[in-house]
Parts: C-alpha cells; structure tokens; sequence
C-alpha cells in the first residue's frame, strides 16, 4: 500500500507540475505560438490550452472525484493529441514520444489513484 501510494504522488506531482511548468510556456513563450502554429492551430487555441492545464494540475489533487475524472480525460486527450499532431505534421519522433511518455506516467497516476480507492472504499465498509 505504501509503494502505491508513493508511486501515485511521484507521478500526480510529476505530470500536475509540467502541467502547471508547460502552460506558463505556453501563455507566455512567442515560441510556444509559432510552435502552435506549426501544428495547424489557431492562437486562441494556445490560450485555451494554457488555462486548461492549469485547471487539470489543479483538479488532480481536489478531493473531488469527478473533478479527478475530468483532469485525468482531459490530460489523456491532451497527450494523444499532442502525439499525433506532431507525427502528422512530421516532427522528430522525440516530439511524438514525449506525449507518450507523459501518458504513460498519467496512466500510473491514474491507475495508483484508482487502487487507493477502492481500499479506501473496502476500509470504510469494513468499518460499518
């Protein structure tokens, strides 16, 4: 139980703070906008992106469920996207892997967070 709970902090706190370092970027760095524009997208697209990781990095640690639910979908279309756009665009396989890797770490996160509660949910009715 210990080691899911370090692993479901590590990985929420690794994917939640890129979150939070990358929208910065995203709001402020000019070239995060011709990167965007790279890619097909609008700018106010990158706006809306920037604030939506913040909202998400800020969901993940609420101890509201569905507000949980929401980030994690939300950072999981995110990564697929980011992946795909890059690959169609032809970017270097390293853009394309990234969004991988980060999925894959929400996946941990995700998957840690689901066991702690269902034994936290198993302790509660224990206890009825």
């Amino acid at each position: 139980m210990k080691t899911i709970k370090i692993a479901y902090y590590v990985s929420t706190a690794i994917i939640s703070g890129m979150m939070l370092f990358i929208a910065f970027e995203t709001l402020t760095k000019p070239e995060v906008k011709a990167s965007m524009a790279h890619l097909g997208f609008p700018d106010y697209f990158r706006i809306e992106l920037g604030i939506a990781k913040i909202i998400g990095a800020v969901f993940l640690w609420l101890p509201v469920r569905i507000l949980k639910e929401f980030a994690y979908s939300g950072f999981a279309i995110m990564f697929a996207s980011a992946s795909l756009a890059h690959a169609v665009v032809g970017d270097p396989s390293s853009k394309v892997i990234a969004g991988i890797v980060f999925l894959a770490i929400l996946i941990t996160s995700y998957a840690c967070y689901t066991k702690l509660q269902k034994t936290s949910e198993l302790v509660t009715s224990l206890k009825k």
